[in-house]
């Protein structure tokens, strides 16, 4: 791919400025609510949340879209952008609050031309290289050549849509696409990290223990909500409440978060370097997301490797999974997606019956064989 201008579309609500944060904010103190509501009670997009829902009559009203803070870092984030792209802010908003956002809009970001501000609900009309939105349906709906989700609480639950956890992450994905770090090539003599990447059948975590077993990789402890299994201790995870795991990931002391089948994963960026650190090679069964997050920190000592399987291995992989229907049929769903992820990898590995195979050429690529 050439570096050229591309085309990048931003959604404006809780990308550029804090939307349900503050309107649950406003609710609070308009109906003196205890304890507060918070982003987390957000479960899912649409009316189906509850008490949450009545912050969605603020949306309406001109004054709170006047009124939203700018979220911090953004107007640096757009000014970034500029340097290598065409931004477009693709925003939908009742027609009684367009004026509002196009005045903040215009104040906020005047280095963006005014024709490139676009109001309207129907994203999935609007031709870009790159989009850029926390709202799910908008991503799987985009016809951009690289729809990139946004992580909110609202949206943590899908699984295989290419996504991103801050801003930084974004700027470094523009890289990557525009083949910036073409001359800047992996190598992982002197230590590194080794990103498995695919759609949930690939064997991820079982070509991860392959690496450690037979090449002497190291899989740094994970932080997990998820309960410990009968063989499992604090050797294998680190086992937290929901509660902590927030408080952990509100303090910034993830470097990469996901969530699988309900439970949130997260990494600490001292348990891989300390690996890294010592010449070692860290492996990690990891989202797109993720990977993208330790591309970004560990530049040409991250590894992205596409682990690819038969799309039949994989599908009778999940549905012989136990896992609720609803997160069954989202990662069968999602599996183009998934698959799409190919493209921002260092390397593909197939995976067929033996993946201990799949294990080896990775440990022959890296030079650990």
């Amino acid at each position: 791919m050439k570096k050229y201008r591309l085309k990048i579309g931003l959604d404006v609500d809780d990308i550029l400025y804090d939307c349900n944060a503050y309107a649950l904010e406003c609710l609070n103190k308009a109906e003196g609510i205890e304890p507060p509501l918070t982003i987390y009670d957000i479960k899912g997009w649409g009316t189906e949340n509850g008490a949450v829902d009545k912050r969605l009559r603020y949306f309406s009203d001109p004054e709170f879209v006047s009124a939203q803070p700018m979220l911090p870092g953004a107007d640096e984030f757009v000014r970034k952008l500029l340097t290598v792209a065409d931004v477009f802010f693709v925003t939908a908003v009742p027609p009684v609050c367009m004026s509002a956002r196009a005045l903040r809009l215009r104040n906020d970001f005047p280095e963006v031309p005014a024709e490139n501000i676009l109001i309207g609900t129907r994203k999935d009309m609007v031709n870009l290289d790159m989009l850029l939105d926390d709202g799910a349906h908008n991503i799987t709906g985009s016809p951009a050549t690289y729809p990139v989700l946004f992580r909110k609480p609202w949206n943590t639950r899908l699984s295989g849509l290419l996504s991103v956890n801050s801003y930084d992450d974004f700027l470094h994905l523009v890289e990557i696409i525009r083949n910036a770090l073409v001359d800047e090539r992996p190598d992982l003599s002197s230590g590194g990290v080794v990103c498995l990447v695919g759609p949930t059948g690939s064997r991820k975590n079982d070509i991860a223990r392959e690496l450690v077993e037979s090449y002497g990789m190291e899989k740094p402890i994970t932080a997990t909500t998820r309960p410990p299994r009968a063989d499992e201790s604090n050797g294998n995870y680190r086992f937290l409440k929901d509660t902590e795991f927030i408080r952990e990931m509100e303090r910034g002391n993830f470097l990469e978060t996901t969530v699988y089948s309900g439970y949130h994963f997260g990494t600490k960026p001292e348990e891989i370097d300390k690996i890294v650190d010592k010449g070692s090679v860290a492996v990690l069964p990891i989202d797109i997301c993720g990977a993208l997050t330790m591309k970004n920190k560990y530049r040409s000592k991250a590894l992205l490797v596409f682990l690819r399987r038969r799309r039949y291995d994989v599908i009778r992989d999940i549905v012989s999974r136990e896992m609720d229907c609803d997160d069954m049929t989202s990662r069968i769903l999602s599996l183009d997606d998934e698959y799409r992820n190919e493209e921002l990898c260092d390397i593909t590995v197939n995976v067929g019956a033996d993946y201990s195979l799949a294990a080896r050429d990775i440990a022959e690529h890296i030079g650990r064989a």
